[in-house]
């Protein structure tokens, strides 16, 4: 018996209905991938099947008994405190006791009479059997249950609201891109877990090599319509081109049709005989129902504006090193890059990939060690962060900063058609851009880069929030691109497709050099290398018992420590609005028209706060590890 049905259910926010005449149904055990393209309604379905809204029309059954839980793109508001208690959230009122509970029997003078009335609350509302229960998914997932939320990494945060999502005992489990700001080794393990979790699972991916190795069906949801495709990743493919090919055949039928009618009623009065009525009738039915369809939605049109050749060779490191304090974070790294390199860097989160693509790009200077850019290098910078779109500005300010047409390889384009080879109408590309998706701000980064001339793209994480259609362009794209590469990325599919070489953070400040991609590497690597590093750790096909699995030891932080650790993730966070202001003033024309003084005093000022952002990571990664 399915656990959810859905049935003639829509949705709408203005304009064409985004989910219409949905019919969909979950059995136990399902493995189940929502796709789509960006905006097609993917998160709005899992929010109508958790029942955070309610649809416009149509009806959703949920059987009896059946629990839901939903893992959100980003951190929900509200979420605080230790692990324990975020974790212990998702059980609602009575959680919120228990965690109650939890601070008061550790705390250092113990309120017996506050205790004893929480004590009396969870007595009575049976709560003990799920005081273990979150014990046990903390253990399950390896998190400190003591550790402060706030200071934790992105990586970390996803899995302690996994917890929090799975502590309810869920039969329903949604997920929303939970790869995102995940590393490799994270989304090794999640893949693990995942496939030895008994419950049914709705997710949406952007990450293709996760949904392969979890999908067992494939519902799309494609201009308002959801199509459930039965079976794995490259049936759905070849399905639905198959699919495709048949409406495409099928509209041309019909607007060749439709045109001979309009060339019919044109010729005049005999049209409008009354034995011909019939006739106008129908022509009036098909001119409604052509107005209705709705087209597929195009592809990104993407180029990029190159930039003059550079030297032969672009970056050569001899037997550099580089650290903070007592930390090496590389340690004698000897490479050189010549032009025409696409070059991956691989690494768990926290292991210096940044600080390598610093060094590379000349704006850290080694501790020992030199390092030498060639000749002629004009760098394009994709941010993870979009710290350098303008919060205040709208997409068309964003790429064309004043101007009305942007120069793409000699060819003068208006803004607005420029972004919308990018998908942008001219309504969102007018809109500010806060009111953007995660995956419209990707793309309309991508247009800002690429209208920049280049020789040299760093690319950190451009992957996160694509649909899969634009990943596979822009890998196409970077294939072509007769520049250089720099590529920091998770998504192992996507490395696999675009690099010629790796550069692999091996711990302890190694740096290893590996020819091709992802898969590669994991074929060519030393024996112990891969656990060493974190970078693949699969997680058992099911969860092992409370007892085999420990709960990490926590190095016991000082009084002084321990207030550090709290108060840098607000330093981190100023230090990064402050970088990414700074940089936001050198993206614009009029800075160059100051002295040579005041622009050498804001760049030095600038490598300043990113040597104290370094240095707050570097003591965050210290006090926390």
């Amino acid at each position: 018996m399915p656990l959810i049905t859905l049935q003639n259910v829509d949705y709408g926010v203005g304009g064409p209905l985004l989910l219409q005449d949905v019919a969909l149904s979950l059995e136990p055990g399902e493995r189940v991938a929502l796709i789509g393209r960006n905006g097609a309604g993917k998160s709005t379905l899992l929010k109508l099947i958790a029942g955070e809204i309610r649809p416009d029309d149509g009806e959703i059954r949920v059987e009896g008994g059946v629990r839901i839980a939903r893992l959100e793109q980003e951190v929900p508001p509200g979420a605080e405190g230790d692990v324990w208690d975020v974790v212990a959230a998702g059980l609602g009122e009575l959680g919120s006791w228990l965690a109650q509970y939890h601070h008061l029997a550790h705390a250092e003078h113990v309120d017996t009479d506050a205790m004893a009335a929480v004590q009396a609350k969870i007595e009575a509302a049976h709560g003990w059997s799920l005081d273990q229960r979150v014990t046990e998914t903390l253990t399950r997932l390896e998190l400190d249950g003591d550790a402060p939320f706030a200071g934790l990494s992105g990586g970390l945060k996803r899995r302690v609201l996994l917890a929090r999502a799975l502590v309810s005992a869920p039969d329903v489990l949604l997920l929303d891109e939970p790869t995102n700001h995940l590393d490799i080794a994270a989304i090794d393990w999640l893949e693990g877990f995942l496939k030895g979790w008994a419950g049914a699972l709705v997710f949406v991916t952007h990450d293709r090599r996760f949904l392969r190795a979890l999908a067992t069906r494939i519902v799309e949801i494609d201009r308002g319509q959801v199509t459930s495709w039965p079976g794995d990743w490259a049936n759905y493919e070849r399905r639905r081109e198959e699919r495709l090919n048949a409406q495409a055949q099928e509209s041309a039928r019909f607007d060749k049709l439709l045109a001979q009618e309009e060339v019919w009623i044109r010729q005049g009065i005999k049209a409008r005989r009354t034995r011909d009525e019939g006739r106008v009738r129908r022509l009036k039915a098909m001119r409604s129902e052509r107005m209705q369809r709705r087209e597929l939605t195009g592809n990104v049109r993407m180029e990029v504006a190159q930039g003059e050749s550079s030297g032969r060779k672009v970056i050569e490191a001899k037997d550099v090193s580089f650290g903070y304090g007592a930390r090496t974070v590389i340690r004698d790294l000897s490479t050189v890059v010549m032009r025409g390199d696409r070059i991956g860097l691989i690494g768990p989160n926290g292991s210096g990939k940044t600080t390598l693509l610093k060094l590379l790009l000349g704006e850290l200077t080694p501790t020992t060690g030199t390092m030498k850019l060639g000749s002629k290098m004009q760098v394009a910078y994709f941010d993870q962060y979009r710290a350098t779109l303008r919060e205040d500005w709208n997409a068309i300010e964003n790429v064309a900063e004043g101007r009305e047409s942007v120069e793409i390889n000699g060819k003068h384009k208006h803004v607005i058609g420029y972004l919308q080879d990018f998908l942008f109408t001219p309504e969102r590309a007018r809109a500010p851009i806060t009111r953007l998706s995660g995956g419209e701000r990707n793309r309309l980064l991508l247009a800002r880069l690429f209208a920049q001339p280049s020789n040299l793209l760093v690319m950190d994480e451009p992957t996160n929030d694509l649909d899969v259609e634009t990943l596979e362009l822009l890998e196409e794209l970077l294939g072509e691109y007769p520049g250089t590469l720099l590529l920091v990325s998770h998504d192992r599919d996507f490395l696999d497709n675009v690099v010629t070489s790796t550069l692999v953070m091996e711990g302890d400040g190694t740096v290893g050099e590996y020819v091709g991609g992802y898969s590669d590497w994991l074929r060519q690597r030393p024996a112990g290398t891969a656990t060493a590093t974190g970078l693949v750790k699969s997680a058992p096909a099911a969860a092992p018992p409370v007892a085999a699995v420990p709960a990490p030891a926590k190095r016991k932080l000082s009084y002084k420590d321990a207030r550090e650790l709290e108060t840098l993730p607000a330093r981190i966070d100023s230090l990064e609005e402050q970088v990414a202001s700074m940089t936001a003033q050198m993206n614009d024309p009029a800075f160059y028209q100051r002295d040579s003084a005041a622009i050498t005093a804001h760049n030095t000022a600038l490598a300043e706060a990113q040597a104290q952002l370094d240095l707050a990571y570097a003591r965050w990664a210290e006090l926390d590890g």
